[in-house]
């Protein structure tokens, strides 16, 4: 697999070709793997969320922290527990079925702040209830996501 970033902050691991369509992609994040259950990403789609994405952190278009008196957990349990739009600008890697499992927010700080937490299989015994958090400088985070999705705009061997 050819690795992007680090699975203690952030990391898009691509692997092996499933078809000219389908790749093995594992996704990491304060070292979690979050792609525990579902790894098989349909490429065209994948690469696009890496490039939106990307774009939206260099550009500086993920908001502020939202509750700056509270800790990163607890900014998450209030996301998660706020059922307007509001919660709603913070949502982050709904990056197709390979993130099902993963209940993510993010936000800028001096770091873009990645908090999530894991459900479904997914989960181990000692994840249940955690709240992991993730800081990335966002130049850092964006340029993982574009040699990534580089390396997806290749030609695939299968």
């Amino acid at each position: 697999m050819a690795q992007f970033g680090t699975r203690e902050t952030f990391a898009v691991e691509v692997g092996e070709a499933m078809s000219p369509g389908l790749r093995i992609i594992d996704l990491w994040a304060a070292g979690k793997l979050l792609t525990a259950r579902d790894n098989v990403a349909y490429v065209p789609s994948f690469r696009h969320y890496l490039r939106s994405a990307s774009a939206r952190v260099r550009q500086r278009e993920v908001l502020r922290r939202p509750f700056p008196e509270r800790s990163p957990e607890e900014t998450f349990r209030r996301l998660e527990a706020d059922q307007s739009e509001f919660r709603e600008q913070y949502w982050f890697l709904n990056w197709g079925e390979i993130v099902d499992d993963v209940d993510s927010y993010a936000y800028l700080d001096s770091d873009l702040v990645l908090v999530f937490a894991l459900r479904g299989t997914s989960l181990t015994v000692d994840d249940v209830g955690k709240v992991f958090v993730a800081r990335v400088p966002p130049d850092t985070f964006a340029a993982t996501l574009e040699q990534a999705a580089d390396l997806l705009d290749g030609p695939v061997a299968t």
